[in-house]
């Protein structure tokens, strides 16, 4: 199976989407002469060019793409060729209105915009197969050809009949009977006993709340319609091109899609980025979704989209400021990826993203922004050769998984404050300031090569989940367990005793009695080795074994356990049952893994400036909002300025070094 290092070939792929069929044929010249001024070696084409490519039922106009993919090839600029079907023309819902998606409430979602397809609709994946089948035969061998992208963002949804069918079907193939799937779901409440498959529909607009048990495998087989237009037209690509990877463009930790089972299918994990340079933790939210794609590849990943100033769609849109570009790319590459991309090439003068950032904005090349541009392409050609196909390795794991965070987000939970995202954000951002470089795994995966492993909340384990997870400390691990963890199983069955009793063996703990669910801004004093605030949640404990490291002061809960610490086999596991503020549990999270014998990727460093360790080499970036001063051991070579050096080093406000071990 291709990889991405079959695209990279010892670089760093650099460049963007590219939409010619938005400007005059006249313009590509310029357009490849700056390109090669900026350094770009890779353009995404066709994402958005079916009515292009076929402006009528089966009438083919490829004389454009042809003529662009040799203009490109001559200029030494690799293509990754989309399949346009993330759009379809107007044309395919005019004539065939069965392939638009409906809406929950049963109101179709017209053309005019984008994205506007039913998953399920055999109509709409004959088309997209045959136009995907055109250029596949058409352009599998085109020198230019260095990656096939196929859809663009998947994440449409639909509620219409053909899906209804579709979801039947999924369901006999999962639950295998009616009598099965009534237990699953729970019918025996509210009087929801179904008699026939064809009684069973999507959960459309309810006069109050839906079945959650739906609601959660609904989310599961809306995943897997997605996944199997997918792999439909990866299929035909791969036939007719098998050496060439197949990627498709996730949202950043988007809830739409599985990312454990879609990377599977991928050759390539490729990622959109878009942090709000307005928010003083958009280099978290950075790292964050960049270790997640890092862990779906399992190695090297690639940046498809990111912006290069503002974007179009926040209520205010503001710009990046100089250098903070160059910062948050540089981040991507410390954290595994090996392809750095924007949307897009030249901005737009017309339609709905006339007003998102480009690398060749409207005002041309004497922008700060084309010559940042410029700059960025010099520096990843020089780190290219020592940093593509290289690992970043973690020892510790964050778990997630999609079916806990659909299951987490039912209706009728004890909390709507406890959001499965920002809890997550929560616990991965103590470990980022900590410089704990951390992978994301899903609760089933092999565990063993982590010292660390932390849960900021699964709300539904399965059991094969609970055995590896007292397997991986039993066997020696450490385990950092949140709140609200191991509830309910795998069709979202509360389990006995309201935590998983193999859990609660791990944790040392008898009984979680009651959920104490915190209101917004409310804190709770916790005393213990190091006295801080509890936020969001609190439960009521009882432990059986466990040490209590620190207890509630005040309210309801006064005197009962808020942390506590477990040996289990050769293991230790730890349980939060409230959330720490910030700096607590940063101060937690850092001490457990202090006695996992984990130490961050430099030390000492001042607050604000990231260390990531890729190969051999050393990434430093300040985040922070002025110029910082790095102490470091022995000595070595900074690759992007060629400087070698001892001691301190100097990075400016957004500035970067990568750092190489040299000899005295």
């Amino acid at each position: 199976m291709p990889d991405l290092n079959d695209a990279t070939r010892g670089r760093i792929l650099y460049g963007g989407d590219y939409n010619p069929e938005q400007w005059p044929e006249e313009t590509w010249t310029e357009d490849v002469r700056l390109m090669r001024q900026a350094g770009v070696t890779s353009v995404t084409v066709g994402v958005f060019s079916w009515a292009r490519l076929e402006p009528a039922p089966g009438a083919y106009d490829f004389g454009w793409l042809d003529r662009l993919l040799d203009l490109l090839h001559g200029a030494g600029i690799g293509v990754v060729l989309a399949t346009p079907t993330a759009s379809p023309p107007p044309w395919l819902g005019h004539r065939h209105p069965e392939t638009l998606p409906q809406a929950e409430n049963g109101t179709t979602v017209w053309y005019g915009s984008r994205n506007q397809f039913c998953a399920s609709s055999p109509t709409y994946r004959r088309h997209a197969a045959a136009i995907t089948e055109q250029l596949a035969a058409r352009y599998g061998a085109h020198p230019a050809l260095t990656m096939w992208h196929v859809n663009n963002e998947y994440g449409t949804h639909c509620w219409c009949d053909e899906t209804a069918a579709h979801f039947r079907r999924w369901l006999q193939d999962r639950h295998g009977t009616l009598e099965e799937l009534n237990s699953a779901w729970g019918t025996a409440f509210w009087s929801q006993h179904y008699a026939e498959w064809d009684e069973i529909l999507p959960p459309r607009q309810a006069q109050y709340i839906r079945n959650p048990a739906q609601l959660l495998d609904f989310a599961r087989f809306t995943s897997d319609a997605l996944l199997e237009c997918y792999t439909a037209e990866h299929a035909i690509l791969a036939r007719h091109s098998p050496a060439v990877p197949v990627t498709t463009n996730h949202m950043p930790f988007w809830r739409g899609q599985d990312g454990w089972a879609w990377a599977q299918q991928q050759d390539v994990v490729a990622l959109d980025i878009y942090p709000d340079p307005d928010n003083a933790l958009g280099a978290q939210h950075g790292a964050l979704v960049q270790d997640l794609a890092r862990s779906l590849a399992g190695g090297p990943w690639m940046l498809m989209e990111q912006a290069t100033g503002a974007v179009n769609w926040r209520p205010v849109n503001r710009p990046k400021p100089a250098g903070l570009n160059r910062l948050w790319s540089l981040q991507a590459v410390a954290r595994g990826a090996d392809a750095i991309c924007f949307f897009q090439w030249r901005q737009s003068r017309q339609g709905a993203e006339k007003f998102h950032s480009a690398m060749l904005p409207h005002s041309g090349t004497g922008n700060r922004v084309y010559r940042e541009a410029a700059a960025l392409g010099a520096d990843l050609d020089r780190l290219g050769p020592h940093v593509s196909g290289t690992p970043v390795t973690a020892e510790t794991a964050l778990l997630h998984d999609w079916d806990a965070w659909w299951a987490s987000e039912q209706p009728g939970r004890p909390s709507e404050l406890l959001d499965y995202q920002e809890n997550v954000t929560a616990w991965h951002r103590a470990l980022w300031e900590a410089n704990h470089t951390t992978d994301l795994a899903h609760p089933a995966a092999d565990l063993t090569r982590y010292r660390l492993v932390v849960i900021p909340s699964l709300y539904l384990l399965t059991d094969t989940a609970l055995d590896n997870l007292a397997h991986y400390v039993r066997t020696g691990g450490t385990l950092v367990t949140g709140y609200f963890t191991g509830v309910a199983d795998h069709q979202d069955r509360i389990r006995p005793g309201g935590v998983d009793a193999r859990l609660r063996e791990v944790l040392g703990l008898a009984a979680v009695h009651q959920w104490w669910p915190l209101n917004e801004g409310e804190t709770l004093r916790c005393t213990g080795t190091e006295d801080f605030h509890g936020t969001l949640w609190a439960e009521e404990l009882e432990t059986a074994g466990a040490e209590t490291l620190a207890r509630y002061a005040d309210g309801e809960l006064a005197g009962l356990p808020a942390v506590t610490r477990h040996g289990y086999g050769r293991g230790t596991a730890w349980y939060l049952s409230t959330r720490p503020e910030p700096d607590a549990l940063r101060a937690l999270l850092t001490r457990a893994a202090r006695e996992a014998g984990l130490h961050p990727a430099a030390e000492q460093l001042p607050a604000g400036v990231e260390a990531v360790r890729r190969g051999e080499l050393l990434f430093l970036l300040n985040h922070g909002p002025q110029q910082a001063s790095c102490e470091l051991p022995g000595h070595w070579e900074d690759l992007l300025t060629g400087t070698p050096g001892t001691g301190s080093i100097t990075l400016e406000r957004h500035g970067a070094a990568v750092l190489r071990p040299a000899t005295p």
